[in-house]
Formats: structure tokens, sequence, C-alpha cells
């Protein structure tokens, strides 16, 4: 999605519905700037009067007209500090609802979209494009439509007042106007270009960043600190890199800017100059023409000015989008039913299966039955497709070919929630939250009781070191867990899954990274698990698997054999080869 090019016709299209829920606050926003453009523009009509009225008679100047004018000003100063309030504070929370309510639709999305999007997007870039990228939303969705409204109207009643004074001394001004634009678009385009590097160069800095945090431990133990330090180096120059482009071309917009102001305030004096001595201008209302032109001015210039806020916020609006326009490749079926009353029987029926990246095949025409509470376990060598059968199931990628079935029902016409509702998953690399151990076990049923989980904790053997833990169950895990031991932690999400109750189980080499205490431990943890599920259990370690009804075991051939371990080692096949280059190994 990163190359596609989008045109800002299209961008400021997909961002104007975002206004929607707010448009009487808009709305709102909007006739308060009119009130303070009002002000503005009245202040010269002001001093005109002021000024030609001494001029034809002195006298007439009085204390009371004075007092008269001022009490005037004064109030539209109040209705403007008034006007400029509500902008400045109410704007800016509608902004803020509306970057609110953009970070949550892309969070949303991101949560549907497979595994195939994770595997090729870095979690930085992600992260940049829900957090950094929406920042100028809040100031664009606020300024954006109340800077080219009071442009509008101060560039229209400009034009008119001014036109009244002297229509041909305007024509001359007016035309210098579009020229700045045209001169401007250029600059403009290339601002754009820009700021979208420096979104996507702060995002790999985001991923560098992460990267060498997560593996901090890693870092230290290569005593490798050197190395990261030189290519965060490297990101950090590249990000200052396309910095430095932003800044050249802001700087082009700045020159356009001075120019052009120069120019008119030239002509200005020249052709007015010229005019007055011609008499066709007064000099009072040269006077007034020339705070008009110098409003008109600062107008134009804060216009070409909030292009870079403007193209801030075009640019964020754009890595939005393209989050947006992900393909969700895992969805519910139109006709997809919720599940009920799961028994726990599996069916692959002619599946296939490839990566998109990829024109090789991880699985060819796999046909397997799993009875109910059947206990089957699969090994074989890395690449066979061992842990690709088993995310098929939950449907983390779909199928290329074939059907898998559920209780004889396609699940692909089930829906996603109640499909994975029904599975639990233990795996190797266990994932905790940053939290409590309490919270962590409760995020298998966020609905449980306190003695629910307790008791989880008890099936899957791990109350008892949970209660000699500082603070128990409210024990902070740290991030990823990392205050807990590998035991510990694959205990605890053990305990998920038995709050969980699934009927079906998944056990992607649960012990294969523990120590032979632990190991023991949560084997046995297992075994309470798996009783009464049916259950599918990746192994390496071929001693954890030998009680299992069945056997499968698979190579880039697919299923080449099938039993339980007494058969398997009677056939002398490639399961007897690797249990006895397991034994010798051990």
């Amino acid at each position: 999605m990163e190359n596609k090019k989008y045109k800002t016709k299209d961008l400021i299209g997909r961002f104007i519905p975002y206004f929607k829920p707010y448009k009487n606050v808009l709305l709102l926003d909007l006739f308060c700037a009119f009130l303070t453009t009002g002000c503005d523009l009245i202040l010269p009509m002001i001093l005109r009067f002021l000024a030609n009225k001494g001029t034809e008679d002195l006298s007439s100047i009085t204390v009371q007209l004075i007092a008269s004018l001022a009490g005037v000003y004064l109030v539209l100063r109040i209705i403007d500090a008034i006007a400029n309030y509500y902008m400045t504070r109410i704007g800016h929370i509608m902004g803020a609802r509306i970057e609110t309510d953009m970070r949550k639709d892309a969070f949303d999305h991101i949560q549907k979209l497979s595994d195939s999007y994770f595997n090729n997007t870095k979690v930085g870039q992600i992260m940049s494009r829900i957090t950094n990228d929406l920042f100028d939303v809040t100031e664009f969705a606020h300024h954006c439509p109340e800077e080219f409204f009071i442009a509008g109207v101060k560039i229209v009643i400009s034009f008119i007042l001014l036109s009244r004074i002297n229509l041909a001394l305007t024509t001359i001004i007016f035309i210098f106007i579009p020229l700045m634009v045209i001169f401007s678009m250029d600059q403009n385009r290339k601002m754009k270009r820009a700021f979208k590097k420096q979104r996507v160069q702060i995002g790999e800095l985001n991923s560098r960043l992460e990267d060498s945090l997560l593996g901090v431990r890693v870092v230290k133990a290569f005593a490798n600190e050197d190395i990261e330090a030189e290519k965060f180096t490297q990101d950090n120059r590249k990000f200052l890199g396309t910095k430095k482009e932003t800044y050249k071309y802001m700087a082009g917009f700045k020159i356009i800017t001075c120019i052009f102001d120069g120019i008119m305030y030239l002509v200005l004096l020249i052709a007015g100059g010229i005019f007055m001595m011609k008499g066709l201008i007064q000099p009072a209302d040269l006077f007034v023409y020339t705070l008009y032109v110098t409003t008109l001015l600062a107008t134009v210039k804060r216009i070409v000015e909030f292009a870079e806020q403007f193209q801030r916020g075009m640019t964020g609006i754009e890595r939005f989008i393209e989050i947006m326009d992900s393909d969700i490749d895992i969805f519910d079926d139109e006709d997809a039913k919720e599940l009920n009353g799961v028994k726990g029987s599996i069916k692959f029926k002619d599946v296939s299966f490839g990566y998109n990246d990829t024109d090789k095949k991880v699985l060819s025409d796999i046909n397997l039955s799993i009875k109910e509470g059947e206990k089957v376990a699969l090994v074989g060598p890395s690449g066979g497709g061992k842990t690709t059968i088993c995310n098929l199931i939950p449907r983390f990628y779909d199928t290329t070919e074939g059907n898998i079935y559920l209780d004889d029902k396609d699940i692909k016409k089930i829906t996603l929630k109640s499909l994975r509702k029904n599975i639990g998953i233990v795996q190797q690399d266990v994932y905790l939250f940053a939290g409590t151990v309490y919270d962590n076990i409760a995020y298998g049923n966020p609905k449980a009781t306190k003695e629910e989980i307790i008791e989880a904790a008890k099936l899957a053997g791990a109350h008892e070191f949970i209660s000699e833990l500082k603070d128990g169950y409210d024990t902070y895990v740290g991030e990823r867990g990392v205050k807990l031991s590998g035991g510990q932690k694959q205990r605890i999400s053990i305990a998920r899954v038995f709050l969980k109750n699934p009927k079906i189980l998944i056990l992607d080499e649960a012990t294969s990274a523990l120590d032979n205490e632990s190991e023991y431990l949560v084997s046995k943890s297992l075994e309470r698990l798996a009783k009464g599920r049916t259950t599918l259990t990746i192994a390496h370690r071929l001693t954890t698997i030998q009680n299992a009804d069945r056997i499968l075991v698979l190579n880039e051939n697919g299923i080449v054999e099938e039993g339980n371990h007494k058969e398997l080692l009677e056939k002398k096949g490639v399961y007897y080869q690797l249990y006895m280059m397991a034994n010798e190994i051990a």
C-alpha cells in the first residue's frame, strides 16, 4: 500500500466523513471565525470614517464621536476575544476527537489483518502510523476549514471594499495573488513528498529502537552495544537528512512570500502615489487602502505558511489511509454462523497452502481426520508444515486450496470470534502482557471471578509459586513477563487457557525451551489441560508425545507416516530414525 499514490482531493474526500459527528461544533467554529474576521475588517473602515470626517471638518470630531467609535470597537474586541476562545479551545478538542476516532479505526482495522501483514510490516512502522502520524491531524482538522474559510471571507470582503475605494488599483493588486499561488504550488508538492519521507524514516527509527530495546539482553550478551549504537546513528542521520530536505522547501515558501510581499507594497506605493497625484484617490482612502492590503497580505501569507501544517496533516492522513486500505484477508463470510455446542472433530480435505510472497507450497493436498477428544502429535523436520497445519485451524491464515471442517462445518462458514473462542493455544514463546499475574490469567476469560482464576492457576500448577511471589496474584510481571522464569510464564499461559476452557487445544512446542524440572511441571499441567479436549501437539522432543493416540510424521512431502509410538517404531521408517537420533543426542 505504501507505493500507492493518493491525490490531495482523494485524501480530503476520505477525511471529511470524520467531521460528521462534530458538524455542529464545526459550524459554530466557522461562525466564530467569521466574527473574528469581521472584527479585523471593520477597524480600517472606522479609521477611514474618522479620517474623512477630520479632513472635511476637524471641528466635527468630538469627544462623544470618539467615545462612540471606541465603544463600537470595544464591543467588537470583546466579541473577538470570546470567538477566539471558542475557536482555540473547542475547535482543538474537536480536532483531538477526530484524531482519537481515526486512531481507533486504525487499531480496529489492524486487529483484523492477517498474520501475513505483520510478517511483512515492521511493528515500529505500524506504531508510528497510529501514534505520531496522527498527532498533526488535531491541528489539521481544526485549522484547515477555519484557515481557508477566514482567507476566503477576508479576500472577498477586502476585494469588495477596496474596489469601492478604487477599482483600478484593486485590480492591479489582486493580479498578483493568483501568481503567488501558482509559484507556491511547486514548492507545495515538493514539501508533501518531503513530509512523507520524514514520516517513513521516523517509522524506521522507531523500528530500530524497538528492535534494540527488545533484544537488549542479546546485545549485552554479545557486547555489541557499539554496533547497535552505529545502526541507530545511521537511521538518526537519515531522519536528519529528511528534515533538512523539508526545511529547504519550507524556506522556498518563505522566499516566495517575501518576494510577492515586497512586489505588492511596491505596486501600491507607485500606483497609489500616481493615483493620488492625479486625484483618483484621497489621502485618507490611500491610508485605509494600505491597511486593507496589509490585512490581505497577512491573510495570503498565513495561508502560504499554513501549507506546512496542511502538508503535515495530509501526510498523516495519507499514512492512515494506507493502513485502512490494507486488505483484510481473513474475514467472516456473509453467511457465517456462531459455533455452539462444539464437540471437537477436525477434518482437512485436499488442503494446500503457500505464502503470498513465494510460489512454493508449504502444504499440498493434505487429507486428515481427527476425532473428538483425540490426542494427535505432529513431528518431523522444520519446514514440514507442522505449525502451518495448526495455524490454519484458527484461521490465522486461510487455505490456498481445499477446506477445513470443525464438527463437519466448514470453518470459513463459522464466525472468527466463535471459532477462535473454542481453540486454546500454548506456544513455546509465551507472551505475557505488562500487568499483574492476575491480569494475565484473566485474559483467558475477562468475565471470570477471582475464585475461577485461582482454580485455573491451581489446575495449571501455578498457584503455589504465585502465592510465594511478593504480591501474590497482584505481582507485576514486567514487560513480556521479564520478571518470571520460563517455566513460571508457561504455567501462567496454561492457566489462561484453563480459564478459557476451549474444546480444542494446540500445543506448539510448549516445553521445548524449558529445563528438565520446569518441563516436568509444565508437562503435568498440560496433561491436565488436555484431558477431555481434542489436542494437537507439535513436538521436537519425542519423549513428550509417546502417549499420543496418534502421531503424524511430516516432511516436505506431507504426511509420510501415521500411527502410535509403538507402531511407528516397528515400521523403522522416518519416525524411527528421528527417535534413534534423539536418543543418540540425549
